[in-house]
C-alpha cells in the first residue's frame, strides 16, 4: 500500500507492509546511490517481516526515490525531519531499521528502539562519496549532485549509540550479530539476497517482540 506522509518541507510517499495495528518497523535506505542498490532487498525484508505479523514502512526521503526535491537541495536536517515525520505518520510503537548510512537519519525521531544493518558514520560516507567523484572524473557523486553544505554536515554526523547492530561476516567491526550474506550496496546493479532477507527479518521480528515486553 502506498500512502503519503507529511514533514516540515512537504510530503513524500511511504510504502506500508503487514498489519495495521501493533509495532511498525520504519526502514531508512542508505543515502544516494546505495539506496538504488538496496531498495529491492529492503522491500523483501519488510515483506518477510509482514509474513511474521510485524508491520513495516519504507518512506521516500527528500531527494530520494520519487521525491520531487532535488538532491542538491537536501540538508541533513531535512532527512532527519522527514524520517521523524514518517515515524509520526505510522500507527503504533515505531522501530527504526537503518541500512548503512540510513542509520544517520533516525536521530531525531521518536522511536521505541533502533536496529542498524552495517551502519556507517557520516565521515565514512563522505570519504566513499569523494572516491566515487574522483573515479567518475566529474562534479557529481555517482550521478548525484550533493551540496557542499550537506557534505560538511555529514562529515560530522554520528550514529545513535543505543541500537542493535547487525553486520555481515565480512565486516570485522563490533556488532551484536554477524551473519553471512552479500554486500548488495557494493554491487554495480540493484539486487537482493532472499536468504539474508529472511534471516534478518527473523532477527528483527524477535528483537521487536523482546523490546515490546
Amino acid at each position: 500500500m502506498i500512502e503519503r506522509y507529511d514533514w516540515s518541507g512537504g510530503n513524500e510517499a511511504i510504502l506500508r507492509f503487514g498489519p495495521h495495528e501493533g509495532p511498525v518497523v520504519v526502514a531508512a535506505l542508505p543515502l544516494f546511490e546505495e539506496a538504488n542498490r538496496t531498495r529491492h532487498f529492503v522491500v523483501t525484508l519488510l515483506r518477510r517481516l509482514a509474513e511474521q505479523g510485524v508491520a513495516g514502512a519504507l518512506p521516500d526521503l527528500p531527494g530520494q526515490g520519487e521525491s520531487l526535491l532535488p538532491t542538491e537541495a537536501v540538508r541533513l536536517a531535512d532527512l532527519r525531519a522527514a524520517f521523524a515525520g514518517a515515524v509520526q505518520h505510522v500507527d503504533g510503537p515505531a522501530y527504526a531499521l537503518g541500512v548503512r548510512s540510513g542509520a544517520l537519519v533516525d536521530a531525531t525521531a521518536l522511536l521505541a528502539a533502533r536496529w542498524h544493518l552495517t551502519p556507517v558514520t557520516g565521515a565514512d560516507l563522505v570519504r566513499e562519496l569523494e572516491r566515487q567523484r574522483q573515479a567518475g572524473g566529474g562534479g557529481d557523486y555517482a550521478g548525484n549532485f550533493v551540496a557542499p553544505a550537506l557534505l560538511s554536515e555529514l562529515s560530522r554526523a554520528g550514529i545513535a549509540a543505543q541500537a542493535r547492530t547487525v553486520r555481515l561476516d565480512s565486516d570485522v567491526a563490533k556488532a551484536d550479530l554477524h551473519v553471512a550474506g552479500t554486500p548488495l550496496w557494493r554491487r554495480a546493479e540493484p539486487g537482493t539476497d532472499a536468504e539474508l532477507a529472511t534471516r534478518l527479518a527473523g532477527d528483527v521480528a524477535t528483537w521487536v517482540r523482546q523490546c515490546a515486553v
